[in-house]
């Protein structure tokens, strides 16, 4: 039996631990924002700080006098001009195609690929390391291989096109072929970044649905289609919310590979922004472009996660 003093203890002390339950003390929050700190500062100086600089930038006109910038406030005359740019609008069109055509192409090539290699049972990592190559080449060699292959006179793509009796081709310098072979370019790149991805994926799928499938007597294209793709689709979608958003910047095939030509063939956002920066110095335009890029891969962005979500609801509905 307690005795009064132990009793009252006893309850002192519940009500103390109830008390530091009930009401957060100041130095749980404290800690709390000293733990983020950094990563706060980290975000403001090189994240906010910068897009508030183009944005500000983007309502002025900027020039040089005497090694000194000028700098004049011309409002929204920057945006206004945009839509009669020569080179922004025909960027903008040719990012989305290229965009469409070569990430389309990679999540089907890159699931295909991850699908098959799944199912080999020896020499796999063979397989995987084959696959990854062109993702570990760096940009600058992958710019030389590939002008090489599509070189008019000696490029290898000619040579083997020439024996089945078709003429060369200018495949960078064609107004019809420029786009479709930088986004090949792309496709070779990029299909072994998906393909790790989806690959991981399917090792982590339950292997007692397709034990279960087995017994049914499921063909293994159905178990390809009514199981692992549905199963599938959570990081199928992710690889290509990532895979879509990258494309939209593309810089490294363009500038390695046709800066841009011939004309406009191949002039894409991220290429019409470096142009009018470096190469005409006209900063406040070129910070115009940058904002309006930005809200276009924002739109891009909030839009495919929204269609991601509402394909999660309706599943768990």
């Amino acid at each position: 039996m307690k005795t009064p003093d132990q009793s009252s203890f006893v309850h002192q002390s519940d009500s103390n631990l109830a008390d530091i339950r009930r009401e957060p003390t100041a130095s749980k929050y404290g800690w709390h924002i000293i733990s983020l700190s950094p990563l706060l500062a980290f975000l403001i100086i090189f994240t906010i700080v910068p897009i508030v600089s183009v944005l500000v930038m983007s309502f002025y006109f900027v020039e040089w006098t005497e090694g000194k910038s000028v700098w004049t406030f011309v409002n929204f005359q920057n945006y206004l001009d945009l839509p009669g740019n020569r080179f922004y609008v025909p960027g903008i069109k040719n990012t989305i195609i290229f965009a469409v055509f070569a990430v389309s192409a990679q999540m089907i090539i890159g699931f295909f690929l991850a699908w098959l290699v799944s199912r080999v049972k020896r020499g796999r990592v063979v397989f995987i390391t084959i696959f990854l190559l062109p993702i570990l080449i760096p940009p600058i060699v992958i710019g030389s291989i590939w002008k090489l292959m599509y070189g008019f006179d000696f490029g290898v793509i000619n040579q083997i096109t020439g024996l089945f009796g078709i003429l060369p081709r200018d495949w960078l310098g064609s107004q019809d072929l420029a786009l479709m072979s930088v986004i090949i370019v792309d496709v070779w790149h990029w299909t072994p970044f998906v393909f790790l991805l989806l690959l991981a994926a399917i090792e982590t799928l339950p292997q007692d649905v397709y034990e279960a499938a087995k017994v049914d007597g499921i063909s293994e294209w159905q178990q390809l289609r009514y199981i692992t793709l549905p199963l599938l689709m959570p990081a199928i979608l992710v690889t290509m919310i990532f895979r879509m958003i990258v494309a939209f910047k593309v810089f490294d095939e363009i500038y390695l590979l046709t800066s841009g030509g011939p004309g406009t063939a191949t002039e894409v956002l991220s290429f019409s922004i470096y142009r009018t920066f470096f190469n005409e110095d006209r900063v406040g335009v070129g910070s115009a472009m940058s904002i309006g890029a930005l809200l276009l891969i924002t739109i891009l962005t909030i839009v495919s996660l929204a269609v991601a979500r509402r394909r999660t609801e309706w599943k768990n509905a």
